[in-house]
């Protein structure tokens, strides 16, 4: 079976593949100070729920954008699975052609959300991620990363609101029932759901309009759901992109890799 960890900024996202499908998914706040033994309570009781055991684990595939982390991940693969990880930018190519000026820039989610999105969706794309950042990845029709836009996510912003302007209140993240507003909290929603819509139609379009072509639009990240349905620009919404990235990254460097020990399918539960 394989783990696949996908850590972002805000959530990290730990995941098991059987070999043929993904049998459980858990979602913990990212805390780059988290040591392996701290993990490793976390995630034996949770896989005890689901009657798995640790010892069931034979690959495991690790993407991050916090550097911090990658050591106390990499030791919880080591010293308690067993396993030397791949790890996405280390260990671990995603096999995906960047053409930008700087492709060391690019972050490994991006990386992972693209060959997710090609794995079901023929390009080109624009792949939507809404999390600690709004990022809007431009995949071309021969599947390399061509660049993209990175913006402020929706809680970054609500958190700026709060902690610059002394009378704005911190206010939860939910659709308002109008536009306009009629007190500060209802104002603030609006500006903060509506403002984002609006951030992502407009930046599709002006996409769209620079590269002069028809462009597929998916979505993904924690975020994501609260605008699925309120707008026409997104052509999908897919919360599973990540992990199916991960698993073809696994796929792909597995044969490799060979400190992994045979097919997942060889392990049952």
């Amino acid at each position: 079976m394989l783990l696949a960890i996908e850590q972002g900024n805000t959530n990290s996202l730990f995941a098991i593949h059987d070999g043929h499908q993904w049998i459980a998914q858990w979602r913990s706040a990212t805390e780059p100070t988290r040591t392996a033994d701290e993990y490793v309570v976390w995630l034996s009781q949770l896989m005890e729920m689901h009657r798995l055991k640790l010892s069931f684990l034979s690959a495991c595939v690790i993407s991050s954008v916090v550097p911090q982390s990658i050591f106390n991940l990499r030791n919880l693969s080591r010293r308690y699975l067993h396993i030397e990880p791949l790890i996405v930018g280390e260990n671990a190519e995603a096999g995906i052609e960047v053409r930008i000026s700087k492709p060391s820039e690019v972050g490994s989610d991006r990386l992972v959300n693209a060959l997710g999105a090609l794995d079901l969706y023929p390009g080109p794309l624009i792949i939507v991620d809404s999390g600690t950042a709004i990022t809007l990845d431009v995949i071309g029709r021969d599947g390399s990363f061509e660049g993209g836009v990175i913006a402020p996510g929706v809680h970054l912003s609500m958190e700026a609101l709060h902690a610059a302007a002394a009378k704005l209140p911190r206010i939860a993240l939910q659709k308002p029932s109008r536009v306009v507003g009629d007190d500060t909290v209802c104002a603030m929603q609006s500006g903060i759901f509506w403002g984002h819509v609006a951030l992502i139609e407009g930046m599709i379009a002006r996409i769209k309009t620079e590269r002069k072509q028809t462009m597929t639009v998916v979505a993904t990240g924690g975020v994501a759901s609260l605008f699925h349905g309120v707008t026409d620009a997104i052509d999908h919404f897919d919360p599973d992109l990540t992990i199916r990235g991960l698993l073809a990254i696994y796929r792909r460097n597995a044969a490799t890799a060979k400190q992994l020990s045979g097919p997942v399918e060889n392990r049952s539960l």
